[in-house]
């Protein structure tokens, strides 16, 4: 978004609170790529807020009073008039142009629409779909995944954020995909198992951890989703569930409709994830140095030689997946 130019770098200290009625937290707030960052002291992000959906609850008054959506399922406050003044003004940056067809306002997509639409009428459908998820910035990409993670969250309830689970959460991300790894989030209920959305979000329901003793198949769940994620683009999943015209329009403005990303993530709640190739499957749980056989026996690896992927399994290299503390944690993540 161009109103965030001259905001790259803002930072300030908020109060979130996690849900009505939550203890108050100190985070430190600043500005990614079309979201709104919330990280704990120790420097690491505990939500991400979708500026489009941001709401102010108390105009005019102060501490600011902000949610990520029209339920006020959590909320920030915030001090700092700089802070305030940006986020006021990113907010009337979305809503004057909410009328008119949006854009996507980066230089290389305006040559690349303009190339794409004068040859449209001659291209296939699926070479089109290809040079729209070519031309899509991972600050769209991190907008729409935050857009459909509020919406699961009307069909599962609020992610968990038990503030000692969430830490032990986001040290086994650090653990099986690095610091970058996106972000790994944990719903109480209404999944039919673990997901991922655009921006890299991975999204686990809680049974996931209350159903097994071993951490190692919490961590092939991690893993064996984003080994998907990787193979299956979820840009790409979702587009072909809204169909060309949602194509045409997110190549030509920019936008996804509303009720399209309403439809997707209806889908995704009651869809299984696709499941990697054992190459990718493999790799992925080498690299990580976690065993696969525990992952593969919990879940059957249905479609999938599970002889053949544990008989091939690298020995687990890189420590144990979690301490006993952290997985202790983790596991009450959802009753904090």
């Amino acid at each position: 978004m161009t109103a965030l130019k001259e905001f790259a770098r803002l930072e300030t200290i908020g109060t979130w609170y996690p849900e009505p009625g939550a203890e108050p937290r100190g985070v430190t707030v600043s500005f990614g790529e079309a979201t709104l960052v919330l990280s704990d002291d120790s420097g690491l992000p505990v939500t991400h807020w979708s500026l489009p959906a941001l709401n102010r609850l108390n105009p005019g008054q102060r501490p600011a009073l902000y949610a990520p959506d029209a339920e006020a399922s959590e909320t920030l406050e915030i001090e700092d008039d700089t802070m305030i003044g940006a986020l006021e003004k990113v907010r009337r940056a979305v809503a004057a142009r909410q009328p008119r067809p949006g854009r996507l306002r980066q230089g290389v997509i305006w040559g690349s629409t303009a190339l794409a639409i004068g040859l449209a009428v001659f291209w296939l459908p699926g070479a089109l779909m290809q040079q729209t998820l070519s031309v899509v910035p991972p600050g769209k990409r991190s907008e729409f995944g935050a857009t459909l993670l509020g919406m699961i969250q009307e069909i599962t309830g609020p992610t968990c954020r038990d503030p000692l689970g969430s830490e032990a959460l986001n040290r086994l991300r650090d653990r099986l995909l690095g610091r970058r790894g996106g972000q790994i989030v944990v719903v109480p209920e209404g999944l039919e198992g673990p997901l991922y959305l655009p921006g890299g979000i991975i999204v686990l329901p809680e049974t996931l951890l209350t159903e097994t003793e071993d951490p190692a198949v919490v961590a092939g769940h991690v893993l064996a989703t984003a080994a998907s994620r990787d193979e299956h683009d979820p840009l790409d999943a979702l587009l072909r569930e809204a169909g060309f015209g949602t194509v045409l329009r997110l190549l030509t403005t920019g936008d996804i409709p509303t009720e399209k990303l309403q439809a997707q993530a209806r889908y995704l709640a009651v869809t299984p994830t696709p499941r990697a190739d054992e190459t990718l499957l493999l790799g992925k749980f080498a690299e990580a140095g976690v065993p696969i056989g525990p992952w593969v026996r919990a879940t059957g690896a249905a479609g999938l030689d599970a002889a053949v992927l544990v008989a091939a399994e690298p020995a687990g290299s890189a420590g144990p997946v979690i301490s006993d503390g952290d997985w202790v944690s983790l596991q009450g993540i959802c009753r904090g």
